[in-house]
């Protein structure tokens, strides 16, 4: 079965980074595009920044230019690098794929920005 297992996140001081990581099982992972959301308690999740299997890849407005995602086929993991990290980014952060028109989500990982 599609498994999807976050890490990396923390608290960090505004102006921090942090690298989040999702490792990936259950599905061949090179064929597929990979995607980070986030959310807010009270708001809906949003997307963050996705990669595609060819390595193409798209954010949102508020995030261009301070994250980065990327993956790496041999170890099935999708990063997303964040830098510059203002209070407002503090989340849940997901990873998801869509397989077979089957949407999948890891449990999250924490991230807080606060001084």
């Amino acid at each position: 079965q599609v498994q999807l297992v976050e890490s990396g996140g923390g608290l960090v001081q505004p102006g921090g980074s942090l690298r989040l990581s999702c490792v990936a099982s259950g599905f061949t992972f090179s064929w597929y595009g990979m995607n980070w959301y986030r959310q807010v308690p009270g708001k809906q999740r949003e997307l963050v920044a996705g990669i595609t299997n060819n390595g193409g890849t798209n954010y949102a407005d508020s995030m261009k230019g301070r994250f980065t995602i990327s993956r790496d086929n041999a170890k099935n993991t999708v990063y997303l690098q964040m830098n510059s990290l203002k209070p407002e980014d503090t989340a849940v952060y997901y990873c998801n794929v869509v397989v077979l028109l089957t949407g999948y989500w890891g449990q999250g990982t924490q991230v807080t920005v606060s001084s």
